[in-house]
């Protein structure tokens, strides 16, 4: 698909920006990066920062990103051998859309909130 791909386009099922989208905008790939960008974290740290997170969501969210070269994955040789997770540079780069994303949220949640009660009540 090339840039000049319209919207619709770019967003249609199976699509590589809607793939992309999908996988960097989930709950858990979310989450994982809030925490990620305020340090490197292991596992176990990201796991009990997440507590809902399942070991195999966890697992797959953390490979996922790391294809995406969102994540980066380092192996520490201690006893026993540990492995650390940390933001990359294009990760980093997801901190403003995100953020901007957030403030939407919470700027028109009221509003979103009053249309969705209007809605339940027709």
């Amino acid at each position: 698909m090339t840039e000049t791909a319209t919207p619709a386009e770019r967003l249609a099922v199976g699509a590589p920006h809607r793939e992309l989208l999908e996988q960097v905008l989930d709950t858990w790939s979310m989450q994982v990066l809030e925490h990620l960008c305020e340090a490197p974290a292991r596992f176990n740290d990201l796991r009990r920062a997440i507590p809902a997170v399942t070991a195999k969501s966890l697992t797959a969210t953390l490979r996922r990103l790391e294809r995406n070269g969102i994540v980066g994955r380092a192996v520490i040789s201690t006893r026993p051998v540990a492995v650390e997770y940390a933001i990359t540079p294009l990760g980093k780069t997801l901190r403003e859309p995100v953020d901007a994303l957030l403030a939407w949220t919470s700027a028109h949640l009221a509003e979103v909130e009053a249309a969705r009660d209007r809605f339940d009540d027709a």
